[in-house]
């Protein structure tokens, strides 16, 4: 065992001896040590609960056998980072995350690992460091929260809260009906009820057969959750028995199950950060092109909050990610014999069933013949820009207008509920990159906002940041390159006009090339935002979003 590096032999009596100190017994000592990465905090609605499940997980451990040894792992709360200055944090914690996790896996000689994540960036973090260290592990996440519900019984979301704000803001709803929205929204613990980033990421791990069937959608309250936390920790001593570990199971197939999952889910845009940041762990490259490719071809199955009314609860009672897999699977979609943490994919697969094809679309009746992401190009964006083209109305797939310049979201955010966007107006709002920004903010509350005063249908968006899972209409995010690198998105002038074709895969500004040349020879950078701190270390090292937004050498 790996862990005999630190008990076993005379040499390591000092090291006993502070095991020792821990409460630990002999008896202890003899078995595998299983490190349980658990990013429980008292901030994070969605981290509330996750002592329960870490000892949920920590006890499933013993009864196969193991010791559990949890530690802690940060998480940062998108929707309360949200609109401000705390939001530069979050994707900026992703790498946090996963280097802090490999501190403590390799100098504690854990023999395997359990990851207990959530939301957001805890849970793509968790994943890199799981491909990085490349020891046997197991992922269980605490499950989303479960809807709110209006006195109609209308299901509310966090979506629902953010656009009341923004419809509020512009004097189309009280001050008490915001009230009892607010009160209503967001009942208990668990990840935002909807295909939001968090929920997106967990289902996720599904398709990569690093956690067990569930995981991605029994609710947070459920008894169900406790219980696939006690066999998930005792799957770990499976897994540690068998030798299977990261990189086997995240394979390249894995990861173009994952993406196909993706499309029938319309996932949160943020995958498109995500995957191929996880993927470079794994030791390969997944872009942008391989997003079209995979969209092509699979169809859009479901559309849950925001992109439709239902939350992921309802997904759950569907059938779940397996249903969504099992329907794929009919046109040979996915592959069934990728390998998993307890088998094959298709081990769980085959025996799931659509129990409701309102939410889960069959295969022969989808929303759409191609997925819920597309990758756009063109001269406004030669590297790549991404839009959840499942949560746009049909009427802006295809459009075109004046640009609308805004050099931060709180201007955009300010022209919005103060009257001055008009309808087919396209916002631009730069230099919130991943270096810009710095830490390539989500932008939740601009696209919110033209949702609540009824824009979303009539304005498009487009930045070098990033949008919420929670974002619908046509915001086009990651623009690459970035403003602060000189991308062209940093050359545009107010009433440029920009063509966006969705279906084409297309986004262009209709200026010449030498007039663009002209711009750029005459474009310097801005002054540096952030001097000092992590995110001043950040805006050095993150690269391009169009490759993950990953940490470069200095």
């Amino acid at each position: 065992m790996l862990s005999d590096t630190v008990k076993k032999g005379p040499a390591r009596a000092p090291h006993r001896s502070l095991f020792k100190a821990l409460g630990f017994i002999d008896e202890e000592l003899d078995r595998p040590l299983i490190g349980i990465a658990v990013a429980q905090s008292e901030i994070v609605p969605g981290h509330l609960h996750l002592d329960r499940v870490a000892q949920a997980a920590a006890d499933g451990v013993r009864l196969a056998g193991g010791v559990p040894v949890r530690f802690p792992v940060i998480g940062v709360c998108d929707g309360i980072a949200m609109g401000h200055e705390g939001m530069r944090y979050s994707l900026a914690t992703r790498e946090l995350i996963a280097d802090s996790i490999e501190c403590m896996a390799r100098a504690h000689c854990f023999d395997a690992l359990v990851f207990i994540p959530n939301c957001d960036k805890i849970v793509p973090g968790m994943l890199m460091a799981a491909a990085r260290i490349n020891i046997p592990a197991v992922f269980v996440s605490g499950g989303p929260m479960l809807a709110g519900k209006s006195p109609d019984g209308t299901p509310l979301t966090l979506t629902t809260m953010f656009e009341a704000a923004g419809a509020a803001a512009s004097g189309k709803l009280d001050a008490a009906a915001l009230a009892e929205l607010e009160e209503r929204a967001c009942p208990g613990c668990g990840s935002c009820s909807g295909m939001f980033t968090a929920n997106s990421m967990n289902c996720v791990t599904e398709a990569l057969g690093i956690a067990l069937p569930g995981n991605g959608t029994a609710p947070a309250v459920y008894a169900e959750r406790i219980r696939l936390a006690k066999k998930t920790g005792i799957l770990c001593l499976d897994v540690l028995k068998k030798d299977i570990r990261p990189r086997t199971v995240l394979s390249e197939k894995a990861f173009m199950n994952a993406l196909a999952l993706d499309m029938a889910l319309g996932c949160s845009t943020n995958t498109a950060l995500h995957l191929p940041a996880i993927a470079r762990e794994a030791g390969f490259k997944l872009d942008l092109a391989l997003l079209n490719k995979v969209s092509a071809v699979t169809p859009n199955l479901c559309r849950l909050a925001p992109a439709g009314a239902a939350p992921i609860e309802e997904l759950h009672r569907a059938g779940g990610v397996s249903a969504v897999l099992n329907e794929l699977s009919q046109r040979n979609l996915i592959a069934l014999d990728a390998t998993t943490v307890y088998g094959t994919l298709g081990d769980a697969v085959k025996a799931a069933c659509n129990h409701n094809t309102s939410v889960i679309r069959s295969i022969e009746d989808p929303y759409s013949q191609t997925g819920g992401l597309a990758a756009l190009w063109g001269n406004l964006a030669p590297e790549g820009c991404v839009v959840k083209q499942s949560a746009v109305a049909p009427s802006m797939l295809k459009s075109s207008g004046p640009a609308r310049i805004f050099d931060c979201e709180e201007a955009a955010f300010e022209a919005i509920t103060g009257g001055a966007i008009k309808a087919g107006d396209v916002i631009v709002i730069r230099y919130e990159g991943p270096r810009g920004g710095p830490g390539m903010k989500e932008m939740l509350a601009p696209t919110a906002a033209l949702a609540g005063i009824g824009l979303d249908d009539k304005v498009a968006l487009i930045t070098d940041g990033r949008f919420s899972g929670a974002t619908k209409g046509a915001a086009i995010g990651h623009v690459s390159p970035e403003a602060a690198a000189g991308g062209v998105i940093a050359l545009l002038e107010e009433g440029d006009i920009i063509e966006i074709d969705i279906p084409a895969r297309t986004i262009n500004v209709r200026l010449a090339d030498t007039e663009i040349a002209a711009r750029k020879s005459r474009w310097t950078p801005p002054a540096v935002k952030v001097t000092g701190g992590y995110l001043a270390r950040y805006a050095r090292m993150a690269g391009s979003a169009a490759s993950g937004a990953v940490f470069m050498e200095e």
